[in-house]
């Protein structure tokens, strides 16, 4: 019985002790805003921007909306970063007397222009020139060309050939940019689209559906 009393104090002691320990800290602040698109007029939220806690390790990032949370501490660095825009860096007020702290933060758009490239098989255009007026194109090459861009050709190799990585991952960035771009709103139908209705009867005048049945 005197075991379990001692026990027992020893834990009660603990738990008051680390109670005290979590008072004690009063650094620590929830850290949370929002990252928006400040170059115009307009504010846009800048989703999946990193918030980076500087000499700390730890971060997170904002949702769709520009919505960021994270526990930090007062007087620490944080540091906004996201592909085409300038990187900003805030500290927290070390002055704060509660425990929680909003922002919005807005961020410039950061536009690089790369000097232009042109790139030639040959050293110089003089040297392409004469080589394209000495190329000798014979009837079997212009044979294989037309075979080539022939438009039963291409059809066949847009259905055999599958798609490498870069492509998938282009076709499935295309399809949540377009889930994107009627986000809180019901998409548009194709019944009142008039370029939907203006391929129709194109199509219909020229006998695309004909040729389909008869295939």
């Amino acid at each position: 019985m005197q075991m379990l009393r001692y026990i027992l104090g020893i834990l009660s002691i603990a738990v008051l002790s680390l109670s005290a320990y979590a008072q004690e800290d009063t650094t620590l602040v929830q850290f949370s805003g929002m990252v928006l698109d400040g170059s115009n007029e307009q504010l846009y939220p800048v989703p999946y921007a990193n918030v980076l806690v500087n000499n700390d390790g730890r971060g997170t990032y904002s949702d769709l909306k520009g919505f960021f949370s994270i526990v930090a501490r007062k007087g620490q660095t944080i540091t906004f970063s996201a592909i085409g825009y300038e990187n900003v860096e805030l500290v927290i007020p070390d002055t704060l007397q509660d425990d929680r702290y909003s922002i919005v933060q807005l961020m410039t758009q950061d536009t690089i222009n790369l000097p232009e490239a042109v790139i030639f098989p040959w050293p110089s255009r003089e040297h392409f020139k004469l080589e394209f007026l000495a190329m000798d194109v014979t009837s079997e090459l212009q044979e294989r060309a037309v075979e080539n861009l022939a438009e039963r050709t291409l059809s066949r190799m847009r259905e055999e050939v599958v798609y490498d990585g870069n492509e998938n991952a282009d076709y499935y960035m295309r399809q949540q940019a377009r889930n994107y771009y009627h986000i809180g709103q019901t998409p548009p139908m194709n019944i009142f689209n008039p370029f939907a209705w203006k391929q129709f009867f194109e199509a219909w005048k020229n006998g695309d559906f004909k040729k389909k049945k008869k295939q």
